[in-house]
């Protein structure tokens, strides 16, 4: 009996999870982002109409940096994660590539995988060394 090669579906759909994961948590990461951003704004806003002060201000820029580096950070290990998740994924279906069979009348013909052609290495040269003069 003939066998074609099967592909292990559940790592499959586990490295379509952990893409899937990875997108949401990036997607989370971006919309906090943009409200810390929203917020900051209404805070400059604030102190532009002399509700607060600057030094107030100038508290809310720091803790506001803090959080926009700690997000930015965030969204980039997803992006990696994902993209490391994408790469297993392309593998496991390059993989999968069909193994070419035929019915003849004789019965199934095929299944042999691609030899390569041997490349002859080539000869590497010597460096001769000169013998110093005395």
């Amino acid at each position: 009996m003939v066998q074609t090669k099967k592909m292990n579906e559940s790592f499959f759909s586990k490295i379509l999870k952990e893409f899937n994961v990875a997108g949401e948590l990036i997607r989370a990461r971006q919309e906090e982002k943009q409200g810390l951003l929203g917020d900051f704004d209404g805070e400059c806003k604030r102190f532009f109409f002399g509700k607060i002060s600057e030094r107030a201000l100038a508290s809310s820029v720091k803790k506001t940096n803090a959080e926009l580096q700690r997000l930015d950070r965030d969204i980039r290990t997803n992006m990696a994660r994902s993209r490391r998740a994408g790469e297993r994924a392309v593998a496991l279906t390059s993989a999968q590539a069909p193994i070419g069979y035929r019915a003849t009348l004789s019965g199934i013909v095929g299944g042999k995988a691609k030899t390569k052609k041997k490349r002859r290495k080539t000869a590497k040269k010597r460096t001769t060394r000169k013998k110093r003069r005395k």
